[in-house]
């Protein structure tokens, strides 16, 4: 099965916000065996809407929609949707007035007649109901000969009519607010998909890496992927945290025996790069020292400059962190170095604040005030000023101070500082 991805509005294309729930949607239609063919975006103009409508019908069975639904002029979708798919009219649909008029009500909200108009569907759709919002989600079917329209859908049309089977074509029209469509996907999408749509078994293995650029890493496990079976898919995602690599075999039929196969490889793959695999499937750096932590029954606590409290905010991200993650200093000037973390100012006039003596002082300093096993500290130079020959842009210095001693690593990170504070954090 094929789909497609529709944004809506302007606001996308013009960089006032950042398309996520395209993400979202794709990585949840996948883990159904969904194959998502195409996404697009289109401003709050009617024949735009419907021109992406007709080009993705062509290569997909489902089109989801998001943007356009809320209770302003400009929101034109759901009356685009209603023309494209043949209503006839409108109907208020009373269970979507009800919980409005209750949602709005309970926060003090008075329901005027822009509010009661969310309750507004075409009778040709069926309501997905929305609990976290007000605007209702759609979904519209029709046969793919129904819904033709233009010149570049008639290949299609023909195909489907002369085979004596025209196919199910979906659109579903959701919110555009990430978390009022990321409920409606989980608790409404997902099971119609299912129920609608003959799946083929879908599997997937995430193997996590991390300290190795993607370029050397398919150059180090190039003839271990050469010999994978064409039924298995790799895929390289890179981020800063590193790089995810997933196998995947869509319709699979044993998945037993798949899963011990992936396994045998992965033994193959941990034998190559050993140093450098942290975790599998949905596994991060700071989940993965989260569980060490609890398996020692260990403590932390992070010392920062240069990172600002990033490094504390991934740590602290992993829900139960509290069993293991005590706090955080964030010393930027040096006078806070010196009074929370017991820099000694000697130190820090005779090696300056991004120095190996100073970074592992804030190491022990934190571990010592905050009483913990183990502390991180970071200290560096992350620009745009501030550097010197001697200490260009991008210098970082990072310490651990464990119970036995304390060890330290110098970083040159590049000359930008966005990317050099979340590289350092990431070390």
């Amino acid at each position: 099965m094929k789909a497609s991805i529709l944004t809506i509005g302007d606001e996308i294309l013009i960089g006032q916000i950042v398309d996520t729930n395209s993400a979202f949607i794709s990585q949840q239609l996948g883990s159904l065996g969904v194959v998502v063919e195409e996404m697009r975006s289109v401003g709050d103009v009617k024949s735009e809407i419907t021109r992406a409508l007709d080009a993705l019908f062509a290569v997909s069975d489902l089109v989801v929609i998001t943007g356009g639904l809320g209770p302003t002029k400009d929101d034109i979708t759901k009356h685009t949707l209603a023309e494209y798919f043949g209503a006839s009219r409108m109907v208020v649909h009373q269970p979507t007035l009800q919980h409005v008029t209750a949602w709005l009500t309970s926060r003090g909200i008075s329901v005027g007649p822009l509010n009661e108009a969310q309750a507004l569907v075409p009778d040709v759709c069926e309501v997905m109901m929305n609990a976290v919002g007000t605007a209702p989600g759609m979904w519209f079917e029709r046969n793919s000969h129904v819904i033709a329209r233009s010149e570049e859908q008639a290949t299609w049309q023909s195909q489907a009519i002369d085979s004596g089977s025209p196919h199910l074509k979906v659109a579903v029209s959701l919110p555009g607010v990430p978390y009022e469509m990321e409920y409606l996907v989980v608790n409404e999408l997902l099971p119609r998909v299912k129920k609608r749509f003959a799946l083929g078994r879908v599997f997937h293995k995430n193997i996590i890496t991390t300290n190795i650029a993607e370029s050397k890493l398919a150059e180090v496990i190039a003839e271990w992927e050469s010999a994978l079976p064409q039924h298995l898919r790799l895929a390289y995602l890179p981020s800063f945290a590193g790089v995810k690599l997933r196998l995947s075999c869509y319709n699979a039929d044993q998945i037993p025996a798949l899963e011990a196969d992936v396994a045998a490889r992965i033994q193959q793959l941990q034998a190559l790069i050993p140093q450098h695999i942290v975790g599998f499937d949905d596994d991060t750096l700071e989940s993965v020292i989260g569980k060490l932590l609890k398996a020692k029954n260990a403590t932390l606590a992070t010392a920062e400059s240069c990172t600002g409290g990033r490094v504390a905010a991934m740590v602290a991200s992993v829900p139960g962190a509290s069993a293991y993650y005590k706090g955080s200093v964030v010393a930027y000037a040096n006078e806070a170095k010196v009074n929370l973390l017991g820099v000694a100012e000697s130190d820090l006039k005779a090696h300056g604040a991004v120095s190996r003596e100073v970074v592992e002082q804030m190491a022990t300093g934190a571990r010592r005030t905050l009483h913990t096993d183990y502390a991180i500290a970071t200290s560096g130079t992350a620009g745009p000023d501030g550097g010197t020959p001697q200490k260009p842009v991008g210098t970082v210095w990072i310490a651990v101070a464990t119970p036995q001693k304390v060890a330290s690593q110098m970083l040159q990170l590049g000359n930008n500082r966005e990317r050099t504070t979340l590289r350092a954090a990431v070390h």
